[in-house]
C-alpha cells in the first residue's frame, strides 16, 4: 500500500499515516511562474494499491479546483505508470452541493466532477459527510465509501449523555437522515431516550429566510444540531436561536466540515450557540486567533474513521 497526500498543510494525512502505521510516500511537486503545478510520485506505483489524499477546500494557496485539478493529474498519473488501483481519499468533497436543478439551465456540478474521477481511472472514492449521500453515490461509477462525521462527534456527545435530555436536531429538511441517524446511533449505544427536531429553512439566490419553525420537543433539552458543513454560518445561527427560543437549554453545533466562510466568526458568536464541533477536514484558517467564536469551537479527528475504511478496502482488495 502507497499513502500519498498533496495537501501543503498535511497534519490530517499525517494522523492518518500514524493510524495506519505506515509512511507517507515521497513525491515532488513543483509550482511553476505561471500556476501550473506539476505531481510526480517518487517511488514505482506499479502493482501498488495507492491511496491520494487531498480536502478539496479552497485554502490560501489553491482554489478549491485548483486542488480538484491536481487530484485528477496525479492519479492520472499514477495509473499511468502502472498502479493497480488508486483510490480517491478526499476529505471534503468540493462541488458536493451542487447535486440538482433548481432554477432554469442549472448545472449538475457533482455529476461533472464525478465524470471527470472516471475519466482519469479512479477505482475508488472515500469521503467525509457528502452534502447529499443518495446524489453523491448515483453519481459516480466508481465504488464510494462514504463516511458518516457522527461517528466522530460521539466522544463530544458521551460528555452530555447522562447528564441531561438530549435532543439531536437537524437545521432544515435536508439534513433530518443525517439527524436521525445519529439520535438512532445515541440511542442505542447509551440506551437512553434521545429526542429529535428540526428547523424550517428556505433558500433561493444564496438568501436565507426562515420562519423559525421548529417541530419536535426541545424544551429544557441540550440539543446537538448537526449538519454537513459551516459555511457563512447563517444557517446554523438561525436554527440555534429557533431552538433556544422554542425552550432548548442549550444549543452545541456540530458539522463535519468548517469552512467558516465571509462573516461566519461574527455569525457563530452569537450565545444562541453553546459550542461548535467540527472534524479536521478543513482546517479553521478562516477564523481569526482572536475571535469569539474561537473559545467556543472544538475540533476532532477524522483520521481513524478514514483509517478504518483504508484498512478495510486494502484488505479486501490484498486478499
Amino acid at each position: 500500500m502507497l499513502l500519498y497526500s498533496l495537501d501543503l498543510d498535511d497534519t490530517f494525512a499525517q494522523g492518518l499515516a500514524d493510524h495506519l502505521g505506515i509512511t507517507l510516500a515521497a513525491l515532488e511537486n513543483r509550482s511553476f511562474e505561471d500556476g501550473e503545478h506539476k505531481l510526480r510520485p517518487l517511488l514505482d506505483p506499479r502493482g501498488e494499491d495507492v491511496f491520494v489524499i487531498h480536502s478539496l477546500h479552497g485554502d490560501p494557496q489553491n482554489s478549491p479546483h485548483d486542488k480538484l485539478c491536481q487530484l485528477l493529474l496525479f492519479i492520472a498519473t499514477l495509473r499511468e505508470h502502472g498502479a493497480a488501483r488508486v483510490t480517491a481519499v478526499v476529505p471534503y468533497l468540493a462541488y458536493a452541493r451542487k447535486d440538482r436543478q433548481t432554477k432554469p439551465f442549472d448545472p449538475v456540478s457533482l455529476r461533472y466532477v464525478a465524470q471527470l474521477f472516471d475519466a482519469v481511472g479512479t477505482m475508488q472514492l472515500i469521503v467525509l459527510e457528502a452534502h447529499n449521500v443518495a446524489a453523491f453515490q448515483n453519481a459516480f461509477r466508481c465504488p464510494t465509501i462514504h463516511l458518516e462525521a457522527h461517528h466522530a462527534f460521539d466522544s463530544v456527545a458521551c460528555e452530555l449523555v447522562g447528564h441531561e435530555a438530549l435532543a439531536v436536531a437537524s437545521p432544515d429538511p435536508g439534513g433530518v437522515k443525517r439527524a436521525q441517524l445519529w439520535r438512532e446511533s445515541l440511542e442505542t449505544k447509551h440506551l437512553q431516550p434521545v429526542g429529535f427536531a428540526m428547523v424550517d429553512k428556505r433558500r433561493s439566490a444564496g438568501v436565507v429566510s426562515s420562519e423559525n419553525l421548529v417541530a419536535g420537543d426541545v424544551a429544557g433539552m441540550t440539543v446537538l444540531l448537526l449538519d454537513d458543513l459551516i459555511a457563512s454560518g447563517d444557517t446554523m445561527r438561525r436554527a440555534a436561536v429557533a431552538l433556544r427560543r422554542a425552550g432548548a437549554r442549550e444549543v452545541v453545533a456540530f458539522a463535519a466540515h468548517g469552512l467558516f466562510t465571509g462573516p461566519a466568526a461574527q455569525a457563530l458568536a452569537d450565545d444562541s450557540i453553546a459550542r461548535i464541533v467540527v472534524t479536521d477536514s478543513v482546517p479553521p484558517f478562516r477564523l481569526p486567533l482572536a475571535s469569539a467564536v474561537r473559545s467556543k469551537l472544538s475540533i476532532v479527528s477524522a483520521a481513524p474513521l478514514f483509517a478504518q475504511a483504508i484498512k478495510a478496502c486494502h484488505g479486501a482488495w490484498s486478499r
